[in-house]
């Protein structure tokens, strides 16, 4: 049961991931206003702010999003310098996945607050299937820095006090 759960995680983050990929870069602000909240809608075209202000968290988005950071930032080096084994690079990528779907079952975001998150966990889930070695153009390193890109942007766009944006260079 345990397997199929995440099976059914990693498809819905590959799903969002595509999603997000195949997305134009750029959002009106205010676009969306009055949309109802429906996941299954028409997606925001990218990541914004609201009307320049940063969207309003939930404690468990705040805590999934700190808890992944811990998670991404000391595996860096090691992506950077080719020494994040294959193996090392799928637990983390569950781990992370874990954390996603946490996110998912426990935030309670407004429809548009929640729709610009679905773009971030869309990245999360671009790096996360590359980091498993599924997307065979991005080495499973690279899949980890597009996390971290992905939480950077979180970082950008959502209210999160103390949230520190990770370093992605060498």
């Amino acid at each position: 049961m345990k397997s199929l759960k995440l099976h059914t995680l990693a498809s819905m983050l590959a799903v969002i991931a595509a999603c997000a990929v195949a997305s134009p870069p750029v959002l009106a602000a205010g676009a969306s206003q009055g949309a109802p909240h429906a996941h299954g809608g028409a997606a925001p075209a990218g990541l914004a702010l609201d009307h320049g202000r940063k969207w309003s968290t939930d404690a468990p988005l705040r805590g999934g999003m700190a808890r992944i950071r811990t998670l991404v930032e000391p595996q860096l080096g090691a992506a950077h310098a080719g020494k994040l084994q294959p193996a090392q690079a799928t637990a983390l990528a569950d781990r992370i996945e874990t954390e996603i779907g946490g996110i998912v079952a426990n935030c309670k975001l407004e429809p548009q607050a929640d729709a610009m998150l679905h773009l971030v966990i869309g990245e999360i889930g671009a790096g996360t299937e590359a980091m498993k070695g599924r997307t065979p153009a991005v080495r499973p390193g690279q899949g980890l820095v597009l996390v971290a890109a992905a939480l950077n942007s979180y970082g950008e766009h959502f209210e999160h006090p103390g949230f520190r944006p990770i370093h992605v260079g060498h």
